[in-house]
């Protein structure tokens, strides 16, 4: 990774650059690489990055180096976006040479869009790093992050060494032993209260044992929650959708009212748990091959949501945890269920502790060690007026505008991209995108420009 410093472009030094860059790539079309290599280019795009304002470089490959120092050229920054475009930022590109983009006609110049993109995202991608951990302004005296670490103070040494010695052996045993009591009664207490009939007094028996197993679960997390705007907390019938982060978002939310939790079925611990709430609470839980069929888990959620008195359903759209700096698309199978939507926005203060949970890094053990070794759990949550679908609109359009609602409120970024990148790879869909956005600029316009001249002819 390169640290850049880019100052604004020098007009002046572009005859050199345009100049340079034919002999380059004429160079390299015809093969000739070894008379242009190694310490030459190297000097010739160092000398650039003189001119062009490129400081603090440090790249091997002198072809990226001169890359980056023609782009601070013809851009003020490389990773300065300004939110133009394709046809824009390309037309920018071309101002200084005949050709316009409106022709309709291949430019050289046009592949420097692309690289910059390109580069950008390796400079600054701004989808995976919301899959890993927010980066800290200053350090929390928690795990050290730094790897080039450099001995600051005596000071500071001994008090993160007090740190530890309270996190791991004062706090850690006493939230240890406040999760397994939490999680006990959870157990025990949904299976006694399982066995009464379907009545008043088991629906507010099985709201009481959820509320103070999760309050428990809660302490043992030494999580300090905030509620605003509880006059719009989510009511029975309803749908709650929220931002999603770590596994204890369901503790954090719980722990200010119930709700009927959504899922797949698990065996082991967490398959105990799971019987033994549903024994007491009209929770949703799928098999496998169930998850797989969306109609199968729409009339299943759209049946819970017509009965007005079933607790309203938990479930976070995006599908995925992501690092609580930005909310990514919203899954448009929750907005089809029909009914009310009470959005909620969930804000972790990471000074205290980091509460994303990065799924491929850590396992669920590691994960909670974590957390039970960390300062705190300091969070915020908005619960947002209750939201329905406005006629002529569609669930995509609507999950957007609540993904958008949630983001302000939260002090979130809105992102369009797709959760599932976390695991999956980018579709072909989006690459064919830019190609045909491309095309259609060059081939199409070339096409009705050639098509102009014939119609006037016809018409006269």
């Amino acid at each position: 990774m390169c640290s850049l410093t880019l100052n604004p472009c020098c007009e002046i030094l572009y005859p050199l650059h345009q100049l340079f860059l034919e002999i380059y790539c004429t160079t390299f079309e015809r093969r000739h690489v070894t008379v242009f290599s190694g310490a030459i280019f190297q000097k010739i795009g160092f000398i650039l990055g003189t001119f062009c304002g490129v400081s603090k470089l440090s790249i091997c490959n002198p072809t990226l180096l001169i890359y980056l120092c023609c782009s601070s050229l013809l851009f003020p920054g490389l990773i300065q976006r300004e939110g133009g475009s394709m046809e824009q930022e390309m037309g920018e590109l071309r101002r200084y040479r005949t050709q316009s983009i409106s022709r309709g006609e291949f430019a050289l110049s046009d592949s420097f869009y692309f690289y910059r993109k390109g580069l950008e995202s390796i400079v600054d991608d701004q989808v995976t790093q919301r899959f890993s951990s927010e980066e800290l302004v200053s350090w929390n005296l928690l795990t050290r992050t730094n790897h080039n670490f450099h001995y600051i103070s005596l000071r500071l040494t001994v008090i993160w060494g007090l740190g530890v010695i309270i996190r791991y052996c004062v706090l850690f045993p006493l939230r240890i032993t406040l999760a397994i009591i939490g999680i006990s009664w959870l157990v025990i207490g949904t299976t006694l209260v399982g066995f009464l009939p379907n009545r008043r007094v088991k629906n507010w028996l099985s709201e009481l044992v959820h509320l103070m197993c999760y309050r428990i679960c809660a302490r043992g997390l030494s999580a300090t929650i905030q509620y605003h705007n509880k006059n719009n907390k989510p009511q029975k019938g309803g749908i709650c959708v929220a931002n999603h982060t770590s596994p204890i978002d369901i503790v954090i939310l719980a722990n200010d009212g119930c709700y009927a939790m959504v899922g797949q079925s698990h065996s082991g611990l967490m398959g105990v748990i799971q019987r033994s709430m549903v024994r007491s609470c009209p929770h949703v839980w799928f098999e496998r091959s169930e998850m797989r069929d969306r109609h199968a888990v729409t009339s299943r959620l759209r049946a819970h949501v017509a009965a007005k008195c079933n607790l309203p359903i938990l479930i976070f759209p995006e599908g995925t945890c992501i690092n609580n700096t930005s909310v990514m698309m919203f899954k448009k199978g929750s907005f089809e269920i029909g009914g009310t939507i009470y959005p909620v926005a969930i804000k972790y203060d990471p000074r205290f502790g980091d509460a994303f949970w990065n799924s491929a890094k850590y396992n669920m053990v590691s994960y909670l060690l974590r957390m039970m070794t960390s300062w705190a759990i300091v969070v915020n949550v908005w619960y947002l007026p209750p939201m329905t679908r406005q006629e002529g609109e569609d669930a995509t359009k609507f999950a957007n505008r609540v993904k958008s609602a949630i983001a302000h409120q939260g002090g979130l970024l809105d992102m369009a991209w797709d959760g599932s990148l976390k695991r999956d790879k980018v579709k072909e869909e989006f690459k064919e995108h830019q190609q045909k956005m491309y095309s259609s600029m060059v081939v199409g316009k070339k096409a009705r420009n050639s098509q102009e001249p014939h119609t006037e002819s016809s018409k006269s």
